[in-house]
């Protein structure tokens, strides 16, 4: 992730949750809100109902690689939070990176041109 920045603070994800717009898929969950920095921020939520921790971050790092591999396509200068749902946990990376470029897309969040 060369220009993109984690979230970590609670505060910043309710306020994501609360006045960013949202899209949905059977797999993920995706909040987008402008920020006022030339980079991104990510955050990746992956609930308990997933299952156990081991599942729970490979999901994070299956989330976490499909946006790293596709990052050049982003538009600068939001904050994004990716949800993970229940099913995330048995579908393949190549659906997640799908789910997540198409939740992207939805949102405005990409890039007409593939850099």
């Amino acid at each position: 992730m060369k220009q993109t920045v984690s979230i970590k603070l609670n505060r910043d994800f309710r306020m994501i949750y609360k006045r960013g717009k949202s899209a949905v898929s059977p797999v993920l969950a995706m909040y987008a809100r402008k920020n006022k920095l030339s980079s991104n921020r990510i955050g990746i939520t992956v609930s308990t109902k997933v299952g156990k921790a081991v599942v729970r971050n490979r999901v994070r790092r299956r989330i976490r690689e499909a946006y790293r591999i596709n990052e050049g396509r982003f538009l600068p200068g939001y904050d994004i939070i990716i949800v993970s749902r229940v099913r995330a946990a048995s579908v393949s990376f190549c659906e997640i990176e799908k789910n997540l470029l198409k939740l992207s897309g939805s949102l405005g969040l990409l890039s007409e041109e593939k850099e």
